[in-house]
């Protein structure tokens, strides 16, 4: 890893650099992994969508990742187009959706089709 990106907080690390930033986490590190291979999310982008789901704007995505406001939206874009949402918000409410089924957890005992 290349020192720029030393100081970049983990996916589902909660930090605060001041009172204005987010501090949210909605999503454990394994439910990234998972959303991670479902949706086929590079890293960048998966570091990304945690950050957007933690309520961060871009501009404040690019400060912290030390990249540019376009590049964030571009990775936007395409984390958009392969969840196949259109918000920000519609964003989040698949990955916790994705992440909380009961049948993706492992060991789990009881299937989807037994819990109607």
């Amino acid at each position: 890893m290349s020192p720029r990106f030393k100081a970049e907080p983990s996916i589902g690390e909660s930090v605060s650099h001041g009172a204005r930033e987010p501090v949210l986490m909605l999503l454990d590190s394994k439910q990234w992994t998972y959303l991670q291979r479902r949706y086929d999310l590079t890293p960048r982008e998966l570091q990304i969508a945690d950050l957007v789901c933690r309520g961060f704007r871009n501009a404040s995505i690019a400060r912290r990742l030390r990249i540019r406001p376009g590049t964030v939206k571009a990775h936007v874009r395409n984390i958009y187009r392969k969840v196949k949402v259109g918000s920000k918000i519609m964003m989040l409410l698949r990955f916790v959706a994705e992440a909380s089924k009961p049948s993706d957890l492992p060991n789990s005992s009881t299937s989807s089709h037994s819990l109607e």
